[in-house]
């Protein structure tokens, strides 16, 4: 009797901490969705600029994250229903998750070291045809100099290279100033800009992701545990 109350305590605070884990593990799930999100909509502004830009990145993490999010809330109802099947099940989802998550991080520096090699070309690239009306890439490249407080790739002698009459409005550090003044531009070119930009965030987004990637390790274990005690509490009933 006293080794079966103890397989029932036991028991329960295996389900707390797994249900905790869940928690973590759903809240994971929205802030890598976030990520991708914000990777789509803002950080891609300065990323597609590169000669090597690929755009399946964000939507990667924001498809791991969505599936997390649902396999998140399917775990909440296998820890409470206490279903060892269901349980294994998840454990199995989890290996593969993590799996999942261990590649994309990878990918993430990868994309990061490919994203910086082709830069400086995609940004000369990018300010050749920026007075070609059909490019369509003059609005993004002028936010970028007025976000970034840049001018041309490496310094704002670069727009005269390409045309000696015209250095663009967004490179002023005021409105309306003289663009032929050097004291009233920005000096400092995008390149650097972009890529300090992009060690400190896609680096960032990286290491979550590798760190995230081990968590899934943790509900692997603690699923698997509980499976096995409550077959262990069946057969004690059993006995």
């Amino acid at each position: 009797m006293t080794l079966r109350f103890q397989t029932i305590a036991t028991m329960a605070c295996m389900k707390s901490f797994l249900m905790a884990f869940n928690f973590i593990f759903w809240l994971s799930g929205i802030i890598i969705l976030i990520i991708g999100i914000w990777m789509k909509v803002d950080l891609h502004k300065y990323t597609e600029m590169s000669t090597k830009f690929s755009n399946i990145i964000p939507y990667v993490l924001i498809a791991i994250g969505a599936f997390i999010f649902l396999i998140g809330t399917f775990a909440c109802c296998c820890t409470l229903k206490g279903q060892p099947g269901l349980l294994y099940i998840y454990g199995g989802i989890l290996a593969a998750i993590f799996v999942l998550e261990l590649g994309c991080s990878f990918s993430v520096y990868t994309y990061r070291a490919d994203l910086m090699e082709g830069l400086d070309e995609g940004i000369t690239n990018a300010m050749n045809n920026y007075y070609n009306e059909t490019a369509n890439i003059s609005d993004d490249f002028d936010e970028m100099q007025l976000t970034l407080k840049c001018c041309g790739s490496h310094n704002a002698s670069d727009w005269l290279n390409i045309n000696p009459s015209k250095i663009p409005a967004s490179c002023c550090i005021r409105e309306n100033c003289d663009v032929y003044d050097e004291t009233q531009i920005f000096q400092e070119g995008c390149y650097e800009k972009i890529i300090n930009f992009l060690k400190t965030n896609i680096g960032g987004i990286g290491l979550v992701a590798m760190v995230v990637a081990i968590f899934p390790l943790v509900g692997l274990i603690l699923s698997c545990s509980l499976a096995r005690l409550l077959n262990k509490h069946k057969y004690e009933q059993m006995s």
